[in-house]
């Protein structure tokens, strides 16, 4: 076996990362729109609650909205990991401005 070959970079490898980066590109496309839509329903939400008398902060909606996650949750994720995401998520949309 040639010991330059042993040093090449593998083709193949890299064509498969390649592929696997234009594809996180897609999904981070994907989770923009998603979050962007997100946003929009976070503040018709907020727009709303004043009409019902009810405060802007809603700690049991936040937990239902972490025991969701959690049960939608197939990995690989962890559960404490996909928690954190949606924290800073929802700290986020808290606060956003109209």
């Amino acid at each position: 076996m040639d010991e330059k070959n042993l040093d090449a970079p593998d083709l193949d490898a890299q064509k498969q990362i390649a592929a696997h980066r234009a594809r996180i590109d897609e999904v981070d496309r994907q989770l923009v729109r998603l979050l962007n839509e997100r946003a929009a329903e976070a503040l018709a939400i907020r727009a709303l609650k004043p009409k019902v008398h009810w405060g802007l902060y809603d700690p049991k909606r936040e937990e239902e909205i972490f025991e969701n996650l959690a049960g939608w949750n197939e990995g690989p994720l962890f559960g404490e990991n996909l928690r954190e995401i949606y924290e800073t998520i929802l700290h986020v949309m808290k606060e956003m401005r109209d």
